[in-house]
């Protein structure tokens, strides 16, 4: 084989896959184009567990990776038509009626329980119903009563307080529209690590969003705070500096000083890093102390 001959040039090429989400900022499924031109936007028919619905293309064809399973991978059905959005506008009419149903028999039973949205798939043959509750519930003679009624298969899925947040919505403390219902796609951990790292106050009333856990924010800046946290001293460490010696008491991330607490007057000042002697200067030897010995440089023997 010549020099420079790519061996896989001209091979034909493998499937590709796209991104699709089933609902506005959802999470992202994968499915495999079958060799369509697809555009980010293009509404498409796609199969899930139990039928099948209709979902945006989000990221186009590409290559997928080669740890992917692709036997796995459901394959795009086909782009949606005129009769799949009548469909979809039917369920809608649909699911608004079911929703009160579902409130209604909810009350009844006094089930301990909140609904949250419900969903049909595309045939109008299943129906999910979303609900929130802080403990396990016994919902099997619900779930009876609402497919007898609807004459359809009725599932029941509890989520938790962020998905809970994610599909109803709401406005944050900082005034915008809260991230996991305008872009944020997956919920990543947040820890109380994080808020440290910041020098946040642990006040849960500050630190909680508006599902009662942790602010999803508290993790967008987390790896700046920890990155300009690594050059400034640790509280509690003695350090030398232009303006005093003494001890650590306070950090300023974001404007890179310390307040160091003086051990000859007990006062409080503030450093920069270019204020802060990194290493103690040798003492001058006394007089008529002999100078320490010199070791002599290699093969000067």
């Amino acid at each position: 084989m010549e020099r420079g001959i790519d061996p896989f040039e001209g091979a034909p090429a493998g499937p590709k896959i796209v991104a699709v989400s089933l609902q506005s900022c959802g999470h992202l499924y994968n499915y495999l184009s079958g060799g369509e031109p697809f555009k980010r936007g293009d509404r498409v028919v796609v199969e899930i567990e139990g039928g099948a619905r209709i979902g945006t293309i989000e990221i186009e064809p590409h290559e997928p990776a080669r740890t992917l399973d692709l036997s796995q991978i459901r394959k795009v059905m086909r782009r949606a038509s005129e009769g799949d959005f009548d469909a979809e506008q039917e369920n809608l009419s649909r699911e608004a009626r079911s929703r009160r149903l579902c409130v209604e028999r909810i009350r009844e039973s006094g089930l301990s329980m909140k609904l949250i949205s419900v969903d049909y798939t595309l045939d109008g043959r299943k129906a999910t119903f979303y609900f929130a509750a802080e403990t396990r519930i016994d919902f099997r003679d619900l779930v009876r009563d609402l497919s007898n009624t609807l004459r359809v298969r009725v599932e029941m899925k509890q989520i938790g307080a962020r998905d809970e947040s994610k599909v109803t919505g709401a406005v944050g403390p900082c005034g915008r529209e809260l991230c996991c219902s305008s872009w944020l796609r997956d919920f990543d951990a947040v820890t109380v690590k994080m808020a440290r790292e910041q020098g946040l106050a642990l006040n849960p009333s500050r630190l909680a969003g508006m599902c009662g856990r942790l602010k999803c924010c508290l993790r967008y800046e987390y790896a700046t705070y920890s990155e300009l946290k690594r050059a400034l001293p640790n509280l509690g460490k003695r350090v030398q500096s232009v303006v005093g010696d003494g001890k650590v008491v306070r950090q300023n991330i974001l404007k890179q000083t310390v307040l160091i607490q003086r051990e000859d007057d007990g006062g409080v000042v503030e450093a920069t890093l270019t204020d802060l002697v990194t290493q103690r200067q040798p003492q001058s030897a006394p007089p008529g102390s002999q100078p320490p010995p010199q070791s002599l440089p290699p093969n000067s023997r």
